[in-house]
């Protein structure tokens, strides 16, 4: 296969392949998915012989990631995508668990968005400071 990309589009998309094989394999541990663990070091060694070779660097005999491109501002990224998804949970959960946690159909979809929303807001206004846990059942 051949696939014509700018050098701009190409380290575009290292930031995408090491994003996708971050949240696919960063907790796995020893359990890695080693296929996507191959492809991200076969573009990055390809990111190393067309002139980024900062990008790329030798661990344990594997071509992977430099240590100046996973520190570069990706986590940030990761982390962003991380704290939205983690609070869109979060509010989902509460919002169900406060309507007792019904099937969801057209019936009761609305009172579950508006729920969802209403969390979102408290949430956007203090993050997770009113949410409080009963040490008494910890």
């Amino acid at each position: 296969m051949k696939l014509e990309l700018s050098k701009k589009d190409f380290r575009r998309l290292l930031d995408m392949v090491y994003i996708g094989n971050w949240i696919l394999n960063s907790t796995r541990g020893d359990d890695r998915i080693k296929d996507y663990d191959r492809v991200e070091s076969l573009l990055f060694l390809r990111a190393a012989q067309e002139g980024m070779p900062q990008l790329a660097e030798i661990y344990e005999g594997e071509i992977v990631p430099s240590r100046a491109f996973a520190e570069g501002g990706i986590h940030e990224a990761i982390m962003q995508y991380e704290n939205d998804v983690f609070f869109d949970i979060l509010a989902e959960d509460l919002a169900r668990r406060d309507m007792d946690d019904p099937p969801i159909d057209e019936s009761n979809y609305p009172e579950l968005a508006s729920r969802i929303d209403a969390y979102i807001s408290e949430f956007e206004e203090h993050g997770t400071d009113n949410i409080l846990v009963d040490s008494d059942k910890l």
